[in-house]
């Protein structure tokens, strides 16, 4: 990448009965990193429809997307491109079924860190604090979250 360029992620603010947020656990580009679910927009793509094919690719089933929760309002700079600067779009959002995959109890839950293993756990939002987020928007939308819920 030589040219500046914008890179566009969309993320799934999923919260179940107990007012607990569903948090991925991921080994990609050879970092440890937690996160919301989600991920990048692909050209010619809405941002819902984006959310809705991440959610196939990563839990196996559909999701319901229900309102925008949180765009990025502030510069970010990407950490993985040079001269790319980052927007996040965050949706609540809820599963169509009851879940059929995996959630784990503990961080980082597969068995070898080979890029792309990923791993799902819920926390509670009354004890979900920054440090339980890598990343600067999720961070903030963290904190977002606890003063709405």
């Amino acid at each position: 990448m030589t040219e500046k360029q914008f890179i566009i992620r969309v993320y799934a603010i999923i919260i179940n009965e107990k007012k607990e947020v569903l948090l991925s656990d991921e080994y990609v580009l050879d970092t440890m990193m937690t996160k919301f679910p989600g991920g990048g927009l692909e050209f010619g793509e809405g941002t819902i429809e984006c959310l809705k094919r991440e959610a196939m690719e990563e839990f196996g089933q559909s999701i319901n997307v229900v309102s925008h929760f949180y765009t990025t309002d502030f510069y970010q700079k990407a950490i993985f491109f040079e001269k790319a600067q980052l927007f996040s779009i965050y949706y609540f959002a809820r599963f169509n079924e009851d879940i059929h995959f995996k959630i784990s109890d503990k961080p980082f839950d597969f068995p070898n860190k080979i890029n792309g293993s990923q791993s799902f756990r819920w926390k509670s939002i009354d004890d979900l604090t920054i440090d339980d987020l890598t990343f600067p928007i999720d961070q903030k939308v963290a904190e977002l979250l606890k003063k709405t819920h």
